[in-house]
């Protein structure tokens, strides 16, 4: 059988995956209401957050198709899945044209050689405009230094939620017939590649784990046959070989799994039994082969620490409290999570680098679902040093925004280090690309929203290691913090909504220490958010004023990420998210101020 091996590539929310779940229903391999995005949080997000695997077969050809992630955070999984298939179906948004993972992931696939499809997506949108779309597509091809090959990129136009594809724009069509054809006219044949009595030649992209089978690998098979049971030599790219054995082999059909005695050259596959297998490793049964390329895996670009929950409500709904416990967590994540870098050296705490915040924030969502009880600290940008110079991770921020807004935007970014490199203006929005260290990014998300009043969309993905861009001054909010603990009342919140902005809504129960809002001044602010009000027997009308309470700002794993000081922890439990200070009485805080101090 022939195979065609495809990644489907896209900004955030452009519909890759609603596209490759329609695939699917129409070749009959996945039933109505089952997705891709089969994890839960993914479902609550509506994003892809990890790179997934499918398979269908049409007119006697099987089509593996991976669906990858389209946010910056996640773009590791897709450099490695890149390497690994023939093709990719780049997807891009009608009305919102290139985004900037758009530009990322096409990058990559241009430099590696390969030829995309691109399917332009939503053309039913009021404001749709796919001639547009197109032509922004193509001077992406040309700006990114495609070759002329690359240059004569079939399009099809599509309605991913209605599972319709169009050659061209007049055409009627009812189904995505049109693409699967396009797909098998220019992907080139995967299993054409090599013969069956080659020696074997495989290589893991991505990782997997299983309760039973422990680690599993996916990887694609360049050359020979794998076979259950098969005594294997696993290659490092410096040549270093050691031995293992493959025990049970999986190909996919669908989006399920399918165990099998043998696979062949081209194909897919999940293997079991090498329980120290790493992406870009290479499997072979000849021990004299040279290693596959290897396979790279960005460099985190923030680090922050994480302990155990030490603070007074500590131990109140987590099932997993303890440091033994975290720490045995933390190394399973290592398993599967290649983005993640942990230093296990402290006795009581952990540091933890990612690839962003929403990368961090979707693990810490995933602890606290699972029942474990976790304080970090304040996110930092990760810094080295090349040929003793200091070097900080940048980014690349795309904004659009009503044009109202573009001064603002422009202005908020510049004074966090960030440089405008072009501007673009359409009839009412404009899109602002500007360049900067990540640093400056960090907490700047939530003041985006108020800036731009709800209205404009951020994306940011991150260049390079570039040297450090000097000192950021940006006016930060001061914490209100509480000085007792009990609940806090509606009256007492009531006035203290007149100095800032408000976390905790009224019958909330607070600790002293815990930062219950922040200050508009900009300094820190000492509250006792349980004081009531002072009652007498005596009547008077019109004395009584009524209470009337703005909604707070609740605190998310990513708010409480964005908006946290230097000297504060995020409380991370299965039912709170609270931000406390490092220090919990005023006294404990002086005396760490003085020590830091001399």
């Amino acid at each position: 059988m022939e195979i065609r091996n495809i990644a489907i590539i896209a900004h955030v929310d452009h519909g890759k995956t609603t596209l490759t779940d329609a695939l699917l229903r129409q070749a009959g391999v996945a039933e109505e209401g089952v997705s891709m995005d089969s994890d839960t949080l993914e479902l609550e997000r509506g994003i892809t957050i990890y790179a997934k695997n499918a398979a269908l077969f049409y007119r006697g050809t099987k089509i593996n198709i991976v669906d990858t992630p389209g946010h910056a955070d996640f773009g590791s999984e897709v450099e490695r899945v890149l390497r690994s298939i023939d093709s990719v179906l780049l997807v891009v948004d009608a009305q919102e044209g290139p985004m900037p993972q758009t530009r990322f992931v096409l990058r990559k696939s241009l430099e590696l050689g390969l030829k995309p499809l691109v399917v332009i997506n939503k053309i039913d949108k009021s404001a749709a405009d796919p001639a547009r779309t197109e032509e922004q597509v193509f001077e992406l091809f040309l700006e990114l230094g495609a070759n002329e090959e690359q240059m004569h990129f079939p399009v099809v136009y599509a309605v991913g939620r209605e599972g319709i594809a169009k050659r061209k724009l007049a055409d009627s069509s009812t189904d995505l017939t049109p693409l699967l054809e396009t797909i098998l006219e220019h992907v080139p044949s995967a299993s054409g590649a090599s013969t069956d009595d080659a020696p074997l030649a495989l290589q893991p992209f991505n990782l997997g784990y299983d309760n039973f089978l422990g680690r599993l690998a996916v990887a694609r098979i360049y050359q020979g046959r794998a076979v259950a049971g098969e005594n294997v030599f696993i290659k490092k790219v410096d040549g270093e070989s050691r031995t293992g054995k493959i025990t049970k082999i999986f190909t996919f059909r669908g989006l399920q799994r399918e165990e099998t005695a043998s696979a062949s050259a081209g194909d897919i596959v999940l293997l079991a039994g090498l329980p120290d297998i790493y992406i870009g490793e290479t499997v072979t049964t000849d021990e004299n082969l040279a290693p596959l390329p290897a396979i790279a895996i960005d460099e985190p670009t923030i680090v922050l620490n994480f302990f155990v929950n030490s603070s007074p409500f500590a131990g109140r709904e987590g099932k997993y409290v303890t440091t033994r416990q975290l720490r045995e967590r933390l190394e399973r994540e290592l398993e599967v999570n290649v983005g993640l870098r942990i230093d296990f050296s402290s006795a009581d705490s952990f540091v933890v680098s990612g690839r962003g915040e929403l990368h961090i924030a979707i693990f810490l969502e995933n602890l606290r679902r699972e029942g474990y009880e976790v304080q970090v600290s304040q996110p930092r940008a990760i810094m080295h040093e090349e040929a003793g110079v200091k070097m900080e991770p940048f980014e690349e921020v795309i904004v659009d925004t009503p044009t109202i807004h573009r001064g603002t935007v422009i202005e908020r970014l510049g004074g966090r280090g960030f440089v405008l490199k072009d501007l673009r203006a359409t009839e009412e929005n404009v899109r602002v690309t500007l360049e900067g260290p990540t640093r400056g990014l960090l907490g700047y998300r939530s003041q985006f929203v108020i800036d731009t009043k709800g209205k404009g969309i951020l994306s940011s993905r991150f260049i390079s290691f570039r040297p450090f861009a000097g000192e950021i001054r940006h006016r930060r909010a001061g914490s209100m913090i509480s000085m007792a603990s009990g609940k806090a009342l509606g009256y007492a919140l009531w006035n203290l909504q007149k100095r800032g902005m408000l976390y905790i809504p009224p019958t909330t129960e607070v600790y002293e220490g815990m930062v219950i809002g922040n200050t508009s001044r900009g300094e820190e602010m000492m509250v006792n958010p349980t004081k009531g009000k002072q009652l007498t027997n005596m009547r008077a009308s019109g004395s009584d004023e009524a209470i009337d309470l703005v909604p707070p700002y609740e605190i998310t794993i990513e708010r409480g990420l964005e908006v946290m000081a230097g000297d504060e922890y995020l409380e991370i439990t299965p039912k709170n998210v609270r931000l406390r200070k490092q220090y919990l009485t005023e006294n404990e805080r002086t005396k760490a101020e003085r020590q830091k101090n001399k």
